[in-house]
């Protein structure tokens, strides 16, 4: 009965440090508390985590109960050893004495002699994966004086390989915040120096050309005009370069997302009713299709803004001849479009474009109006088809 209560005590135990790994978001905290635990829960004299890292390879990097460094940072490919085993197969794999086992390889008997390790147990760790489940951890337990790993066991030490997928999987999530909340400040604070720098840059740029405008007869004062108003210039371009730094964007980054931002801050910022409109399903694109088309759509949005004197500008996005195409349009006079604007211009959009196989237009309207519209093709696979 005292054994018995032991057990039942050391399980609560287990149990409550199993929920406590829930609340570790860290995937390297997760992991080395899982060494621990496992040891812990095989009733073993050492537990050690090893990490997937890449394909057909894992790494042992988290140890807990080893006398040595010999086990740290050993890679074990798929099928060698217990843990390759557990690798090739998805399933547990024990032994009652490593160095003996003849259902094993023994690449790493060296290691485990150091450790005077005897039975050993693998587990697999498992995963969620975008195309279904993987093993993304191999777990272990370990003897060192004489003994087997049973049934239960075995039952114990997949019940924390349970438990430290879960883990991982908030350890993922958590960084997927911690990524989303970055992004969100970048945002922040691009629109911020956008409306507040860039509004006043050109403010002073558009006194500057006035002035220098009235005095005609004054050639020294026109001058230094000139030399503020390319000082104005350059700022500008500055602060340009600076919000495409602060704008860069991954692949898994939402497009209609971002456009969506750019259309309310143009608002807000103008008083002009802007909306995004999208066409339909447009599948995730790279880095630089996705930059390009954001660029694009600053550029048009801006165009508009300092030129068109529009009432409304509706931005679009849509999949077209596999691809994706965006176009901003407005209502205005289209007075100037294209020779200014907060992005690279439209000649040089144009030449990025080219390069990527895609199109750059931009058309005035004969009832009024201005279109500024990009299309991209679908990056290459690999087999060479788009």
């Amino acid at each position: 009965m005292e054994r018995a209560l032991e057990q039942q005590h050391l399980l609560d135990t287990l149990l409550t440090e199993q929920d406590g790994l829930l609340s570790v978001l860290d995937r390297v905290l997760a992991l080395s508390g899982t060494a621990r635990l496992i040891r812990d829960a095989a009733g073993a004299d050492a537990g050690f985590v090893a990490d997937i890292e890449d394909p057909g390879t894992a790494v042992i990097r988290w140890l807990a109960g080893n006398r040595t460094d010999a086990l740290q940072d050993i890679a074990v490919p798929v099928g060698q050893g217990v843990g390759g085993r557990v690798l090739a197969s998805g399933e547990s794999v024990r032994v009652r004495d490593y160095v003996s086992a003849s259902s094993i390889t023994h690449q790493f008997d060296w290691v485990i002699r150091q450790e005077a390790m005897a039975a050993m147990l693998a587990v697999p760790i498992i995963g969620e994966r975008p195309d279904g489940t993987a093993t993304v951890a191999v777990g272990y337990a370990a003897l060192r004086g004489p003994g087997e790993f049973g049934d239960r066991a075995v039952d114990a030490v997949t019940d924390v390989a349970v438990e430290a997928a879960r883990a991982l999987r908030l350890a993922e999530q958590a960084e997927a915040g911690r990524q989303t909340a970055v992004a969100a400040e970048r945002r922040r604070m691009q629109a911020s120096l956008h409306d507040s720098v860039g509004a006043m840059l050109f403010s002073i740029g558009a006194q500057v050309r006035d002035l220098r405008s009235t005095l005609v007869d004054n050639p020294l004062l026109r001058a230094r005009l000139g030399r503020l108003e390319a000082d104005v210039s350059a700022a500008s371009q500055a602060l340009r370069e600076a919000l495409l730094a602060l704008s860069e964007f991954t692949p898994e980054r939402a497009l209609p997302i971002e456009l969506a931002e750019h259309c309310r801050s143009f608002e807000a910022r103008t008083g002009v009713p802007a909306r995004l409109v999208q066409l339909g399903d447009v599948a995730p694109l790279d880095s630089e299709r996705t930059n390009l088309l954001i660029s694009a759509v600053r550029e048009g949005l801006l165009n508009a803004e300092k030129h068109a004197d529009a009432g409304a500008v509706v931005v679009s996005l849509g999949a077209v001849d596999e691809g994706v195409q965006v176009a901003v349009a407005d209502d205005g006079t289209g007075a100037a479009g294209g020779s200014g604007g907060s992005g690279l211009g439209i000649r040089t959009l144009a030449e990025r474009a080219a390069r990527l196989g895609g199109r750059v237009s931009l058309v005035y309207d004969e009832d009024g109006g201005t279109t500024l519209r990009i299309m991209l093709p679908y990056p290459p696979t690999p087999g060479g088809r788009r």
